[in-house]
């Protein structure tokens, strides 16, 4: 005679999962649980709750990558299993990046000869590389304050208070002091004349923005340049640009090829560009260009052999995965120069489409600029009633991720909304965004404001305490 199983005790490998008791149980979130369950279980259970995440090709907050070809998709899973570090083990891995630095240094117009290397290294991310880049400027700095006997210990940069984060983090973990130029109602990017006015003996580097996080707009590198220039050649000093291209780096060669921004400029010594943004890869990939190997001091190169053979490594990690070198090097030779440049063309039409449908509603002030990063950056005429964190609130209803923020000191008075046009946002997205903002607007227009609503609450409070007061009894609403 054959029992049949409890739920409680059948193979979750021969019926549901959700026919197991693993449904049943809640997951442990602090500890560790002390009993195993079926890998079916495991998945399901997860993915479950992984719902619940946000659909990343509606996160227009972000300028990451979420769309890539299923071939490129193949390669990444394939290598996953790879420790990009391992070089003696994974020569062609090696290979790749030493391919994609060198495309990526011509595309930079480094000046290298018919046969020279590039000088480059992959990075996690930006951020990685804009440490790197800093720490090569601070020792060279160091280096010849010490050869000229001065005092080495209060380095500083000079940037635009629009600088993403990572430049914060690099001048705290790094002890670097960090100048900002303030910002201003109607310019939200670096003043090049202000910047290198702030400029002294102990500026390791001017750092300007290609494609500010803010709203996308390039900064001057050439002015900067120029600027900066003369001003070395007034004071004996030689203080070198940094771009951080980390959006526009691969945006500016395919749709601003004239714009002189990178190493044709003599003072831009490195720059660093993110292959998970307008690079198509996705997220954890950076790279950092030098001019040439002497703007890399040799003191923070390591070698290693404990892999296998000598290894040069100038990273802040060690170990990492080889799948998103892999998949920058697949987009470089699959797209081609005509590939990105179609696809920043498509871009950047499609948000003069989410523009120009912004501006019909003749609800917005457009902050952002026709030449840089593909974004729109706006903000109501009118919060008065209803603000710009209030819309970004109401279109997560419909799906959609757009960030609101307030600009940076001198600018604070200012909010924005922003949204991001991606490889992957069409035109139909962009059209159907326009029509969710319009409802959007429908909607907190016949709302009354968080002002009144915030007067209604105080008064009705007030009059429930009068009560109170009046008949002396307890109630059971108000404490």
């Amino acid at each position: 005679m054959v029992l049949s199983k409890t739920a409680s005790e059948s193979d979750v490998s021969i019926h549901s999962t959700f026919a197991s008791r693993y449904v049943r149980a809640s997951l442990p979130r602090f500890r560790m649980p002390e009993n195993s369950i079926p890998k079916e279980a495991a998945y399901q259970i997860i993915n479950d709750e992984l719902m619940l995440d946000g659909n990343p090709r509606l996160n227009l907050a972000s300028f990451v990558t979420t769309w890539m070809e299923p071939e490129c998709d193949k390669l990444m899973m394939a290598a996953v299993n790879k420790n990009y570090v391992d070089m003696d083990e994974y020569p062609v891995t090696t290979e790749l990046q030493n391919r994609c630095v060198n495309m990526i240094a011509h595309l930079f117009n480094a000046p290298l000869g018919e046969s020279e290397t590039a000088v480059g290294v992959g990075t996690v991310g930006s951020s990685e590389a804009i440490m790197l880049a800093g720490l090569a400027f601070k020792r060279k700095w160091q280096n010849k304050r010490k050869e000229q006997g001065l005092p080495y210990d209060k380095p500083n940069i000079v940037t635009g208070a629009n600088v993403q984060v990572c430049w914060e983090k690099f001048a705290r973990y790094f002890e670097v002091e960090l100048k900002e130029v303030k910002l201003s109602e109607g310019y939200y990017v670096m003043d090049p004349e202000k910047a290198v006015q702030m400029v002294d003996e102990n500026t390791i580097c001017v750092a300007a923005i290609l494609g500010s996080t803010l709203n996308g707009e390039f900064e001057d590198v050439k002015l900067l340049n120029d600027l900066l220039t003369k001003k070395n050649a007034e004071t004996g000093w030689d203080t070198p640009i940094h771009v951080d291209a980390a959006s526009g780096g691969f945006i500016a060669p395919f749709l601003y090829p004239e714009l002189e921004w990178d190493f044709r400029l003599p003072l831009v010594k490195s720059i660093n560009v993110s292959g998970h943004k307008y690079g198509l890869v996705y997220a954890g990939i950076g790279w950092c260009i030098w001019r040439t190997k002497e703007d890399l001091p040799e003191e923070l190169i390591f070698h290693i052999n404990y892999l296998g053979a000598d290894q040069p490594t100038f990273t802040l990690n060690f170990s990492k995965g080889s799948s998103q070198v892999i998949a920058q090097y697949y987009q470089l030779i699959r797209l081609g120069f005509e590939g990105y440049k179609n696809i920043m063309e498509n871009c950047q039409e499609n948000a003069m489409v989410l523009k120009e449908g912004l501006e019909k509603t003749g609800r917005f002030n457009i902050v952002s600029k026709d030449n840089g990063v593909p974004l729109v950056a706006f903000s109501l005429k009118d919060n008065s009633r209803h603000d710009e964190f209030e819309v970004s609130e109401f279109l997560r209803r419909f799906g959609w991720i757009v960030p609101a923020y307030t600009m940076p000191p001198d600018a604070q008075n200012i909010t924005v909304l922003r949204v991001v046009i991606r490889e992957d946002f069409s035109r139909t997205l962009a059209e159907r965004l326009v029509l969710d903002i319009q409802k959007v607007l429908h909607e907190l227009d016949v709302m009354p404001s968080k002002k009144d609503i915030d007067i209604q609450k105080t008064k009705s409070v007030a009059a429930a305490w009068k009560r109170f007061v009046e008949d002396k009894k307890k109630t059971n609403g108000i404490c």
